[in-house]
């Protein structure tokens, strides 16, 4: 199942953190990465969820690290916590591993912040009605269903990975917490990005600071 030839990431990883990159979130994972997981540990993890991994996230959890350097601030890590895997770090807590095999519906971008009536003003009981109703719709946990938060960029933005759904594979951001809502990444030419491109950008844009 491990397609994808990871064996040159390591080696890079540990040169950044040699010559002390100056890459934005550095500091939050220090160029470490966390061990790999086994193939009896990531059968296990499948087994809990339900659901098989993106085969490119999968082969890097085997091959490369269960999480630590990578975009941003670092991959949030899968970690065995009192018997049950889950994934851990800042803004980690959005991921619920039983909702990971639960499709997410989306294939093209999303806003849930659209179905909100119009914010009243001048009127401070509607208002905070209005705020309870928006935490509500777009905060819902059905909006995360299949989508398995990796990493944050800051302020509650993150960048996640479908696991579950027509857009399996797929990486995604998800700008709620600016009610810009949910929208599948691009590259340079506008074409979807998985996994491997995703964090493989972030690895050559590194090397060349």
């Amino acid at each position: 199942m491990d397609e994808i030839d990871w064996s040159d990431v390591p080696g890079r990883v540990a040169a950044l953190g040699g010559r002390d990159a100056r890459v934005f979130g550095a500091l939050g994972h220090g160029w470490t990465l966390e061990p790999p997981l086994s193939e009896v540990e990531l059968t296990e993890l499948e087994a809990q969820l339900g659901v098989e991994l993106p085969a490119e996230y999968r082969s890097f959890l085997r091959q490369v690290s269960r999480g630590g350097a990578g975009p941003f601030y670092g991959l949030f890590p899968v970690r065995r916590v009192d018997g049950r895997w889950e994934w851990t770090g800042d803004c980690a807590g959005l991921v619920d591993p039983a909702a990971l095999a639960t499709p997410f519906p989306h294939t093209e971008e999303f806003n849930p912040a659209e179905a909100l009536p119009e914010q009243p003003e001048d009127d401070d009981e509607a208002e905070e009605a209005w705020w309870e109703l928006h935490d509500r719709v777009v905060f819902a946990p059905a909006n995360h269903a299949g989508l398995l938060h990796l990493a944050h960029r800051g302020c509650a933005l993150r960048e996640a990975l479908v696991i579950s759904g027509p857009a399996r594979g797929q990486m995604w951001a998800d700008e709620t917490a600016d009610d810009e809502g949910f929208s599948p990444l691009l590259d340079d030419s506008g074409e979807r990005i998985g996994f491997a491109r995703w964090y493989r950008k972030w690895l050559d844009t590194a090397d060349h600071r």
